[in-house]
């Protein structure tokens, strides 16, 4: 009986939950993605599959983001989301409709960049944890920060040609507190990677779910067909996937930094 859809359930279950969807259900019904991260071994944006493999329209579909842990929320703490819809009018109806006295919400049209921008920022906070968790420092960390939205803004810009502005809170916000808080399980996953626990280990102990373990592979085979140059995702899937160890992938990694 509902008109609108919110998918919030963990990245490497969503195949599975959505299957059991029928098509003919999803059509009428607009669906808003809150999953910050990817398809696995589809390598498709959450988007791209509704499209694809559920035959939903664009018109339909949306995604919901930005720098928004569920823990303050609970506590009623000042929040800024952004709700991104192909159809504008989409958009703004559902920003009314989630904005209260403490969480504001902006709208956009850049689902594709906005989607993209929700699995890149985990792979960061991923090497923010490894940086942390080996003892780099603030001030190295801060760097490799600042080179992640250049990267980030130099692959969605490649990918998904739009005018955005990355500074915005949906971007590097969503970036900086995935990076920084210690709410973060990819920035807990890293850390631990960091001290010296294999990603097997780390998943048990955390019992959580660390969407950018998934996310890095996939953007890893995205971007065999663009090409674009990210010496920092890349440095994550080869200390992830490619058995590097995590010393020697963040003192390359160091020695590219600006």
């Amino acid at each position: 009986s509902c008109d609108t859809v919110i998918l919030a359930v963990p990245s490497p279950y969503v195949k599975t939950y959505l299957k059991r969807m029928r098509n003919s259900v999803l059509r009428s019904k607009v669906v808003i993605n809150a999953i910050k991260g990817m398809v696995p071994d589809d390598n498709l944006l959450i988007s791209e599959y509704l499209q694809q493999e559920k035959e939903l329209p664009q018109s339909q579909i949306g995604v919901i983001s930005g720098p928004c842990h569920a823990e303050e929320i609970a506590k009623e703490r000042r929040s800024y989301l952004t709700i991104g819809c192909f159809d504008l009018s989409k958009a703004e109806l559902l920003s009314r409709v989630f904005t209260n006295p403490y969480v504001h919400c902006a709208t956009s049209r850049d689902v594709i960049g906005i989607e993209y921008a929700s699995v890149l920022k985990n792979i960061y906070a991923i090497a923010s944890g490894i940086c942390n968790g080996m003892s780099k420092g603030d001030n190295f960390q801060s760097v490799l920060i600042s080179n992640a939205i250049a990267e980030m803004s130099s692959f969605v810009n490649v990918v998904h040609l739009l005018k955005r502005d990355v500074t915005e809170s949906v971007y590097l916000g969503d970036l900086l507190v995935t990076a920084y808080s210690n709410h973060s399980r990819n920035r807990t996953f890293g850390t631990m990677i960091g001290k010296g626990y294999n990603v097997r280990s780390a998943q048990l102990e955390m019992n959580m779910v660390a969407e950018g373990y998934y996310g890095c592979k996939c953007i890893y085979n995205v971007n065999k067909k663009y090409g674009v140059h990210m010496p920092i995702a890349s440095a994550v899937y080869e200390i992830l996937y490619g058995a590097c160890p995590a010393s020697e992938g963040i003192e390359r990694l160091s020695k590219q930094f600006k």
